[in-house]
Protein backbone atom coordinates (compact mmCIF):
# COMPACT_ATOMS: atom_id res chain seq x y z
CA UNK A 1 0.00 0.00 0.00
CA UNK A 2 1.20 3.84 -0.78
CA UNK A 3 0.41 4.87 2.56
CA UNK A 4 3.90 6.53 3.47
CA UNK A 5 3.65 10.79 3.58
CA UNK A 6 -0.32 10.85 3.81
CA UNK A 7 -2.23 12.59 6.59
CA UNK A 8 -2.08 10.81 9.53
CA UNK A 9 -5.50 11.24 11.33
CA UNK A 10 -5.92 13.70 14.25
CA UNK A 11 -8.19 11.73 16.11
CA UNK A 12 -5.58 8.96 17.49
CA UNK A 13 -5.44 8.61 21.49
CA UNK A 14 -2.33 6.52 21.79
CA UNK A 15 -2.84 4.82 25.66
CA UNK A 16 0.40 2.33 24.71
CA UNK A 17 2.54 1.84 27.95
CA UNK A 18 0.03 2.81 30.41
CA UNK A 19 -1.34 0.59 32.62
CA UNK A 20 -5.54 0.33 32.68
CA UNK A 21 -5.43 -1.73 36.02
CA UNK A 22 -8.15 -4.21 36.99
CA UNK A 23 -8.07 -7.55 35.39
CA UNK A 24 -6.13 -9.00 32.21
CA UNK A 25 -7.13 -11.51 29.98
CA UNK A 26 -4.77 -14.50 29.77
CA UNK A 27 -4.83 -17.72 28.13
CA UNK A 28 -2.24 -16.86 25.40
CA UNK A 29 -2.78 -17.91 21.43
CA UNK A 30 -5.69 -20.66 22.59
CA UNK A 31 -7.35 -17.94 23.80
CA UNK A 32 -6.85 -15.22 20.80
CA UNK A 33 -7.98 -18.09 18.39
CA UNK A 34 -10.73 -19.28 20.69
CA UNK A 35 -12.14 -15.44 20.60
CA UNK A 36 -11.28 -14.20 17.27
CA UNK A 37 -14.48 -15.53 15.76
CA UNK A 38 -16.35 -12.86 17.63
CA UNK A 39 -14.12 -10.21 16.59
CA UNK A 40 -14.17 -7.04 14.65
CA UNK A 41 -17.70 -5.59 16.86
CA UNK A 42 -18.60 -7.89 18.80
CA UNK A 43 -20.16 -6.41 22.27
CA UNK A 44 -17.06 -6.49 24.29
CA UNK A 45 -19.35 -6.72 27.16
CA UNK A 46 -20.52 -10.22 26.15
CA UNK A 47 -17.31 -11.24 25.45
CA UNK A 48 -15.99 -10.50 28.36
CA UNK A 49 -18.55 -12.82 29.92
CA UNK A 50 -17.42 -15.80 27.64
CA UNK A 51 -13.61 -15.28 28.18
CA UNK A 52 -12.38 -17.66 31.23
CA UNK A 53 -9.12 -17.31 32.68
CA UNK A 54 -8.17 -13.79 34.39
CA UNK A 55 -5.01 -12.86 35.61
CA UNK A 56 -4.93 -10.23 38.15
CA UNK A 57 -1.21 -9.49 37.60
CA UNK A 58 -0.85 -6.22 35.70
CA UNK A 59 1.41 -6.73 32.79
CA UNK A 60 4.95 -5.02 32.81
CA UNK A 61 5.15 -1.73 30.72
CA UNK A 62 6.76 -1.32 28.01
CA UNK A 63 8.09 1.21 25.60
CA UNK A 64 6.73 1.09 22.18
CA UNK A 65 9.49 -0.52 19.26
CA UNK A 66 10.09 1.43 16.35
CA UNK A 67 8.35 -1.31 14.39
CA UNK A 68 5.16 -0.35 16.72
CA UNK A 69 5.20 2.95 15.80
CA UNK A 70 5.65 2.70 12.21
CA UNK A 71 2.28 0.44 13.04
CA UNK A 72 0.67 3.52 14.90
CA UNK A 73 1.73 5.51 12.01
CA UNK A 74 -0.15 2.93 9.67
CA UNK A 75 -3.18 3.01 11.42
CA UNK A 76 -3.60 6.56 11.84
CA UNK A 77 -3.11 7.12 8.18
CA UNK A 78 -5.80 4.47 7.30
CA UNK A 79 -8.15 6.10 9.78
CA UNK A 80 -7.26 9.15 7.85
CA UNK A 81 -8.23 7.73 4.65
CA UNK A 82 -11.76 6.67 6.11
CA UNK A 83 -12.27 9.82 7.17
CA UNK A 84 -11.92 11.54 3.86
CA UNK A 85 -14.18 8.19 2.84
CA UNK A 86 -17.17 8.53 4.89
CA UNK A 87 -17.41 12.34 5.56
CA UNK A 88 -17.87 12.42 1.66
CA UNK A 89 -20.09 9.74 1.38
CA UNK A 90 -22.15 10.85 4.63
CA UNK A 91 -22.63 14.23 2.61
CA UNK A 92 -24.10 12.57 -0.38
CA UNK A 93 -26.36 10.79 2.11
CA UNK A 94 -27.43 14.60 3.52
CA UNK A 95 -25.99 13.53 6.77
CA UNK A 96 -23.28 14.78 8.68
CA UNK A 97 -20.03 12.40 9.21
CA UNK A 98 -19.09 12.14 13.20
CA UNK A 99 -15.42 11.22 13.06
CA UNK A 100 -14.64 8.05 15.78
CA UNK A 101 -11.45 8.36 17.40
CA UNK A 102 -8.91 5.10 17.33
CA UNK A 103 -7.37 4.27 20.42
CA UNK A 104 -4.62 2.59 20.94
CA UNK A 105 -3.48 0.17 23.60
CA UNK A 106 -1.33 -2.59 25.39
CA UNK A 107 -2.82 -5.32 27.33
CA UNK A 108 -5.99 -4.28 28.34
CA UNK A 109 -8.06 -1.01 28.07
CA UNK A 110 -10.81 0.48 29.63
CA UNK A 111 -13.94 1.66 27.54
CA UNK A 112 -17.00 2.81 28.25
CA UNK A 113 -18.22 -0.88 27.44
CA UNK A 114 -16.32 -1.61 29.98
CA UNK A 115 -12.40 -3.50 30.94
CA UNK A 116 -10.81 -5.70 27.73
CA UNK A 117 -8.32 -7.11 27.29
CA UNK A 118 -6.20 -7.77 23.99
CA UNK A 119 -7.02 -11.10 23.62
CA UNK A 120 -10.60 -9.99 22.30
CA UNK A 121 -8.85 -8.47 19.26
CA UNK A 122 -9.76 -5.03 17.74
CA UNK A 123 -13.54 -4.12 18.44
CA UNK A 124 -15.39 -1.01 18.32
CA UNK A 125 -17.45 0.82 21.22
CA UNK A 126 -20.54 2.13 20.32
CA UNK A 127 -20.91 3.67 24.03
CA UNK A 128 -17.98 5.73 23.21
CA UNK A 129 -17.85 5.94 19.46
CA UNK A 130 -13.99 4.86 19.69
CA UNK A 131 -12.17 1.96 18.08
CA UNK A 132 -10.12 0.08 20.15
CA UNK A 133 -6.72 -1.65 18.85
CA UNK A 134 -3.76 -3.50 20.25
CA UNK A 135 -1.39 -3.71 17.41
CA UNK A 136 0.02 -6.60 18.33
CA UNK A 137 -2.89 -8.19 16.88
CA UNK A 138 -1.17 -7.85 13.29
CA UNK A 139 1.19 -9.85 14.36
CA UNK A 140 -1.62 -12.28 15.29
CA UNK A 141 -3.17 -12.38 11.73
CA UNK A 142 0.38 -12.73 10.59
CA UNK A 143 1.63 -15.75 12.29
CA UNK A 144 -1.30 -17.63 13.88
CA UNK A 145 -3.98 -16.92 10.84
CA UNK A 146 -2.15 -16.71 8.04
CA UNK A 147 -3.54 -13.04 7.04
CA UNK A 148 -0.17 -10.95 6.48
CA UNK A 149 -0.14 -7.74 4.97
CA UNK A 150 -0.38 -4.25 4.92
CA UNK A 151 -4.28 -4.12 3.45
CA UNK A 152 -5.06 -6.74 5.11
CA UNK A 153 -4.61 -4.27 8.22
CA UNK A 154 -6.15 -1.65 7.04
CA UNK A 155 -9.32 -4.23 5.96
CA UNK A 156 -9.45 -4.54 9.91
CA UNK A 157 -9.25 -1.23 10.05
CA UNK A 158 -11.86 -0.55 7.42
CA UNK A 159 -13.94 -3.14 9.13
CA UNK A 160 -14.64 -1.59 12.89
CA UNK A 161 -15.17 2.14 10.74
CA UNK A 162 -17.98 0.26 9.43
CA UNK A 163 -19.47 -0.48 12.69
CA UNK A 164 -19.04 3.06 13.87
CA UNK A 165 -21.20 3.76 10.11
CA UNK A 166 -23.95 1.64 11.00
CA UNK A 167 -24.18 3.12 14.72
CA UNK A 168 -24.53 6.74 13.16
CA UNK A 169 -27.13 5.75 10.93
CA UNK A 170 -29.07 3.79 13.61
CA UNK A 171 -28.61 0.62 12.34
CA UNK A 172 -26.50 -1.33 15.14
CA UNK A 173 -29.19 0.33 17.92
CA UNK A 174 -32.17 -1.71 15.76
CA UNK A 175 -29.84 -4.62 15.05
CA UNK A 176 -29.65 -4.62 18.94
CA UNK A 177 -33.11 -4.06 20.06
CA UNK A 178 -34.39 -6.82 17.48
CA UNK A 179 -31.52 -9.25 18.87
CA UNK A 180 -33.41 -9.19 22.41
CA UNK A 181 -36.19 -10.69 20.93
CA UNK A 182 -34.76 -13.49 19.37
CA UNK A 183 -33.52 -16.97 20.04
CA UNK A 184 -30.10 -16.90 20.59
CA UNK A 185 -29.39 -18.89 16.93
CA UNK A 186 -31.89 -16.33 15.50
CA UNK A 187 -29.65 -13.46 17.37
CA UNK A 188 -26.41 -15.36 16.12
CA UNK A 189 -27.49 -15.19 12.50
CA UNK A 190 -28.85 -11.30 12.75
CA UNK A 191 -25.13 -10.41 13.85
CA UNK A 192 -24.06 -12.21 11.20
CA UNK A 193 -25.83 -9.67 8.30
CA UNK A 194 -25.09 -6.95 10.71
CA UNK A 195 -20.77 -8.81 10.48
CA UNK A 196 -21.05 -9.02 6.69
CA UNK A 197 -22.57 -5.51 6.15
CA UNK A 198 -19.46 -3.84 7.75
CA UNK A 199 -17.06 -6.06 5.52
CA UNK A 200 -19.17 -4.71 2.61
CA UNK A 201 -18.25 -1.21 4.56
CA UNK A 202 -14.81 -2.07 4.37
CA UNK A 203 -14.67 -2.85 1.04
CA UNK A 204 -16.74 0.36 -0.15
CA UNK A 205 -14.04 2.72 1.50
CA UNK A 206 -11.35 0.59 -0.27
CA UNK A 207 -13.39 1.69 -3.62
CA UNK A 208 -13.48 5.00 -2.75
CA UNK A 209 -10.41 5.33 -1.70
CA UNK A 210 -8.99 4.57 -5.18
CA UNK A 211 -11.12 6.92 -6.24
CA UNK A 212 -9.93 9.44 -4.26
CA UNK A 213 -6.41 8.91 -3.90
CA UNK A 214 -4.96 5.43 -5.13
CA UNK A 215 -3.58 3.68 -2.35
CA UNK A 216 -3.50 0.10 -3.63
CA UNK A 217 -0.89 -1.80 -5.11
CA UNK A 218 -0.49 -5.27 -6.86
CA UNK A 219 -1.05 -8.20 -4.52
CA UNK A 220 -3.29 -5.61 -1.66
CA UNK A 221 -6.60 -6.76 -2.61
CA UNK A 222 -5.66 -10.64 -2.49
CA UNK A 223 -4.47 -10.09 1.05
CA UNK A 224 -7.62 -8.54 2.02
CA UNK A 225 -9.82 -10.99 0.58
CA UNK A 226 -7.07 -13.72 2.37
CA UNK A 227 -8.10 -11.81 5.67
CA UNK A 228 -11.79 -12.21 5.08
CA UNK A 229 -11.35 -15.81 4.52
CA UNK A 230 -9.38 -16.43 7.55
CA UNK A 231 -11.49 -14.85 10.11
CA UNK A 232 -14.79 -17.02 8.82
CA UNK A 233 -16.40 -18.53 11.10
CA UNK A 234 -16.52 -22.11 10.05
CA UNK A 235 -12.46 -21.58 9.56
CA UNK A 236 -11.80 -20.17 13.15
CA UNK A 237 -13.85 -23.10 14.56
CA UNK A 238 -12.49 -25.66 12.78
CA UNK A 239 -9.06 -24.68 13.68
CA UNK A 240 -9.97 -24.04 17.68
CA UNK A 241 -11.87 -26.93 18.14
CA UNK A 242 -12.15 -29.38 15.43
CA UNK A 243 -15.72 -28.82 14.58
CA UNK A 244 -18.17 -26.61 12.98
CA UNK A 245 -21.69 -25.27 14.53
CA UNK A 246 -23.63 -23.26 12.19
CA UNK A 247 -25.66 -22.16 14.43
CA UNK A 248 -22.69 -20.54 16.53
CA UNK A 249 -21.47 -18.23 13.98
CA UNK A 250 -21.85 -14.80 14.74
CA UNK A 251 -19.73 -13.03 11.73
CA UNK A 252 -20.41 -15.26 8.93
CA UNK A 253 -18.35 -17.97 6.82
CA UNK A 254 -14.93 -17.58 5.16
CA UNK A 255 -16.80 -17.40 1.50
CA UNK A 256 -19.95 -15.15 3.13
CA UNK A 257 -17.03 -12.79 4.11
CA UNK A 258 -14.77 -12.54 0.75
CA UNK A 259 -18.40 -11.97 -1.29
CA UNK A 260 -19.89 -8.83 0.50
CA UNK A 261 -15.83 -7.54 1.35
CA UNK A 262 -15.37 -8.03 -2.26
CA UNK A 263 -18.81 -6.31 -3.99
CA UNK A 264 -18.18 -3.48 -1.24
CA UNK A 265 -14.56 -3.35 -2.88
CA UNK A 266 -16.28 -3.64 -6.60
CA UNK A 267 -19.12 -1.83 -6.76
CA UNK A 268 -18.73 1.18 -3.77
CA UNK A 269 -22.47 1.52 -3.99
CA UNK A 270 -24.06 1.49 -0.52
CA UNK A 271 -27.42 0.35 -1.20
CA UNK A 272 -25.84 -2.66 -2.52
CA UNK A 273 -24.98 -3.74 0.85
CA UNK A 274 -28.09 -4.44 2.61
CA UNK A 275 -27.30 -7.67 4.10
CA UNK A 276 -30.37 -7.58 5.91
CA UNK A 277 -32.70 -8.50 3.07
CA UNK A 278 -30.37 -9.91 1.18
CA UNK A 279 -31.85 -13.73 -0.21
CA UNK A 280 -27.91 -14.95 0.02
CA UNK A 281 -25.27 -14.49 2.28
Amino acid sequence: MRWQGRRQSSSVEDRRGRSAGGLALGGGATLVILVVAMLFGADPRVLLQQVQGLDTNPPAQRAPSPAQDEMAAFASTILAETEDVWKAEFERMGREYVEPHLVLFDDRVESACGLTGAAVGPFYCPADSKLYLDLSFFGVMRDQLGAPGDFAQAYVIAHEVGHHVQNLLGISERVSRMRDQLSEAEANQLSVRLELQADFLAGMWAHDTEQLRPLLEAGDVEEGLNAASAIGDNRLQRQAQGTVIPDAFTHGTSAQRVRWFRKGLETGDFSQGDTFNAARL
